[in-house]
């Protein structure tokens, strides 16, 4: 007769504007072990301040309030919490999550307390350091927001790693990085070996590592040398950040501090082409790249690529490449066979 199953409870706790692609991956990793595992099991709960919190694509999800798990700072361990993960955004800096660090801060301190595993995800890290948590830790985050956190919490080891596993501290940048870090805390705790299974299950050709870096801007030369071009690259890095969940033009232009028309002629001066070509071009590379290397659905990967429909998809991909996503993959199907 099998014996109790061994339950691990892993909460998401959501702040206003977080990337929806980024807690999906890391929920979709957790699925994928509570499905493969003998006798172990994993459970993943959304919390929030609120009954709801909205993503930075504007939907909302329903939440379990904090103030539901017992009085804050006095019960992290009531409903048998495991980890945590924050999940958040650049946002993290505005006015609207700000105005939430007097109940969350102490929340998560208590957590730390009680021994529970606490990452950050996209821009969670930024929360654990203001708590006060990652003071000697390695952590990472979205990379455009890493020199801001650099500067307020020196006493972080930030890196641009994908992501990064320091005892039982845990934080990643945005979007498909979190799946690649809860692959890796899985097979720290279960071994390499279920690890290459669970990313087989999710359609993954293979574990990426902690060492690799969010960034292509190599792609840029030597173009962030100086002040007018930094902001170039800076530009370039935000793309990169939300090529499921793409920005505006104008937003990355407010972003780095330049109007629109001088991101513009930014662009054609180093890369002689548009901003919104460029980040056109990035999210098609990602999506050639996912159709060769990986069996997601060509659905799923327009999805994650921040195509809003197959016909929007399948039309861009053939602009770019030639042919559509799907004659893409029967391409590389058909080079591929196994040997006799």
């Amino acid at each position: 007769m099998p014996g109790p199953i061994k339950l691990t409870r892993c909460a998401f706790l959501l702040l206003p504007g977080f990337g929806l692609q980024t807690l999906a991956g890391a929920m979709e990793a957790l699925a994928a072990a509570k499905q493969l595992l003998d006798g172990e099991a994993y459970e993943s709960l959304l919390l929030g301040a609120e009954r709801s919190v909205t993503a930075g694509v504007g939907a909302r999800l329903q939440c379990q309030p904090l103030a539901e798990l017992g009085q804050l700072g006095d019960d992290a361990r009531e409903p048998g919490l495991d980890a945590v993960f924050v999940v958040s955004d650049g946002a993290w800096q505005e006015q609207e999550a700000l105005a939430l660090a007097p109940a969350l801060l102490p929340w998560l301190r208590a957590c730390a307390a009680r021994g529970l595993v606490l990452g950050g995800l996209g821009c969670g890290a930024a929360w654990l350091a203001e708590a006060g948590l990652l003071r000697g830790y390695r952590a990472t985050l979205s990379w455009p927001h890493g020199a801001a956190l650099a500067e307020r919490h020196p006493e972080v080891l930030l890196s641009q790693h994908l992501y990064e596993l320091d005892r039982d501290r845990l934080s990643c940048a945005g979007q498909q990085a979190s799946q690649d870090l809860l692959l890796a805390w899985l097979g720290q705790r279960h071994g390499e070996r279920i690890a290459q299974e669970l990313a087989m299950a999710l359609g993954l050709e293979r574990l990426r590592g902690r060492d690799e870096h969010q960034r292509q801007s190599g792609r840029l030369g030597g173009a962030g040398n100086n002040g007018g071009s930094a902001k170039l690259a800076e530009a370039v890095a935000l793309m990169e950040a939300n090529l499921g969940e793409p920005l505006s033009t104008e937003d990355i232009a407010g972003l780095v501090g330049v109007s629109r028309r001088q991101l513009e002629r930014l662009f054609k001066q180093h890369l002689d082409t548009l901003p919104a070509r460029w980040y056109l071009s990035l999210r098609l590379e990602r999506a050639r790249r996912m159709l060769r290397q990986t069996s997601q659905s060509v659905l799923q990967i327009g999805l994650s690529c921040g195509f809003a429909t197959a016909s929007h998809f399948s039309n861009a991909y053939r602009a770019g490449f030639g042919c559509t996503p799907r004659e893409e993959r029967s391409r590389q199907s058909q080079a591929w066979r196994p040997p006799a």
